[in-house]
């Protein structure tokens, strides 16, 4: 898991081939201004806008997942959003089976930490990361970023 902002984004854009294009869309759009559901693809790199209501941790714990397939890089636009954590290496129970089509799979563990994003930070989440997003009282505007490994 990496958390930064997007000003240092570059740092980090070695990591993987389509880093690049997915930092370059955050700097080069007017995120604020994004639908509410937008849906973009460039090169298989898939970006998807969520604004909404928050969930509290009982309701994001619900979905405590990971990805065998994608690497997720979620951009906070504005506000405050809290995320659950643990290493995947220490989750020990499964939430049903794997979801091939949507590549996810659940865990019932209890997190290790939390972590706050706020306004224009981001967390790097591999499949070795167990997470909860999307926790707040308030309301979330934010981008998912799904990355193919």
């Amino acid at each position: 898991m990496i958390i930064d902002s997007l000003e240092n984004a570059a740092k980090y854009e070695i990591l993987h081939p389509s880093f690049k294009k997915a930092f370059d869309y955050l700097r080069q759009n007017d995120l604020e201004n994004l639908s509410a559901d937008f849906k973009h693809e460039i090169e298989g790199v898939r970006f998807f806008g969520f604004q909404g209501k928050g969930k509290t941790v009982e309701e994001s714990l619900e979905t405590f997942e990971c990805h065998d397939k994608n690497i997720d890089i979620q951009f906070c636009i504005s506000e405050t959003e809290t995320f659950a954590w643990k290493p995947r290496a220490n989750c020990k129970i499964p939430n049903g089976g794997y979801n091939e089509e949507k590549d996810v799979r659940f865990f019932s563990d209890t997190p290790d930490m939390f972590f706050q994003l706020n306004k224009n930070q981001f967390v790097i989440l591999f499949p070795e990361d167990v997470y909860a997003p999307m926790i707040t009282d308030g309301m979330l505007n934010k981008i998912v970023i799904k990355v193919e490994i």
